[in-house]
């Protein structure tokens, strides 16, 4: 399986990417290998699976991963997180990773367990993604491995400065690449870029773009206070929001002149969080390559 560091070292850029989710069912099992399916058509650099909450899909990320990379020839990356496990446990878990034919990981401190507000570090294990991805150096597993940022601050942390400062700790511990948070407003995103690099943050930064399928998603990341929206797309989706085909036209060009002016920008990649569902993420990736 090829290393994603590679891929943005080696490949035409910009590199377009997936994410999928573990599905609950078998069915949406089924509905998820079609998506791939479907979106393995445009030709994607890489795919990554997610980890549940709480580390709840542990052993179902693993086998999902291994078997798209498979089934598709896909590099894939499998998520990992801190929850839910020692340094004994995540050894074990590491090794059969790397058992199952993956070598590609995005280390996250992960969520906390369903029910619960906070992130609790189990005892013997880590309380941040920096520490590990510095553990799974010291170990010898040679994953190329990847990390996250938060272009407009990740909600727990006291300030734009600290959280950078945390980031360049991911960097330094042997993060390869970074994926981004979803964002809307690009602004933000080369604000983010420029404050990191003068940080000494060199390593590629790939910008998160989710399009919008529904009125409520926005709603919902409001309330979160997830990320910024420009204001014309709030109004001119609002506009159209029990107009579904109107809806979906509209936010697809969004999301394709949100992705072109990135790459103008210098990003080497754009990465598409699908929830799992291919038109919207296919339509775009489509777009972009004529």
């Amino acid at each position: 399986m090829k290393k994603i560091l590679e891929i943005y070292k080696t490949a035409k850029l910009p590199v377009y990417s997936f994410e999928f989710f573990p599905p609950k069912t078998p069915e949406g099992e089924v509905k998820l290998f079609e998506a791939v399916g479907e979106l393995s058509k445009v030709d994607p650099g890489y795919i990554t699976v997610t980890y549940g909450a709480g580390g709840s899909t542990r052993e179902k990320t693993i086998r999902i991963t291994s078997e798209l990379a498979k089934k598709f020839s896909l590099p894939a990356a499998a998520h990992f997180t801190c929850v839910g496990g020692n340094k004994d446990e995540i050894r074990v878990i590491l090794k059969q990773i790397r058992e199952s034919g993956i070598e590609n990981l995005m280390a996250l401190r992960g969520d906390p367990p369903k029910g619960e507000e906070a992130f609790k570090k189990v005892e013997g294990g880590f309380g941040y993604a920096s520490e590990l991805i510095s553990f799974i150096k010291e170990e010898g597993f040679d994953f190329c491995m990847g990390a996250a940022c938060y272009p407009e601050k990740h909600p727990e942390a006291a300030s734009l400065e600290s959280d950078v400062d945390n980031l360049k700790r991911k960097v330094d511990s042997g993060a390869s690449y970074l994926v981004s948070q979803l964002f809307f407003k690009n602004s933000n995103f080369e604000s983010f870029l420029n404050l990191i690099r003068k940080k000494g943050i060199n390593v590629p930064v790939i910008p998160g773009i989710m399009p919008i399928t529904s009125f409520t998603q926005i709603e919902r990341f409001k309330a979160m206070a997830a990320c910024e929206f420009p204001e014309k797309l709030v109004s001119d989706l609002e506009e159209v929001k029990d107009q579904p085909q109107e809806f979906y036209k509209r936010s697809v060009n969004f999301s394709v002149n949100q992705c072109r002016e990135l790459v103008k920008m210098g990003a080497p990649g754009i990465h598409l969080y699908t929830l799992n569902q291919s038109p919207a993420s296919l339509d775009i990736v489509r777009e972009l390559k004529n």
